[in-house]
């Protein structure tokens, strides 16, 4: 399951450089996660890095439109990173 940045964001600035895949960056609001380049941390942490950063509970939750399983998410840190080889 990708994650999601809610309204409650205020832009504080922590999670973004935290994400070692480069998935969250700037809306026209609020920070946004690119669900493509989501694995909640998968290959990297026992954790999503930006829910333990951020300083307001329950700010980046599950995407209940972007489910995917643990095998999901490993594939696509798999491609991700070795993209990033190439």
């Amino acid at each position: 399951m990708a994650l999601l940045i809610t309204k409650k964001c205020i832009n504080c600035d922590m999670c973004e450089p935290e994400c070692p895949n480069q998935a969250i960056s700037m809306g026209a609001d609020i920070y946004q996660i690119d669900t493509e380049r989501c694995t909640e941390c998968v290959g990297h942490y026992d954790a999503p890095t930006c829910q333990q950063v951020c300083p307001i509970d329950n700010t980046i939750v599950v995407d209940p439109q972007h489910t995917e399983s643990q095998e999901q998410l490993w594939d696509k840190f798999v491609v991700l990173h070795h993209a990033d080889r190439l």
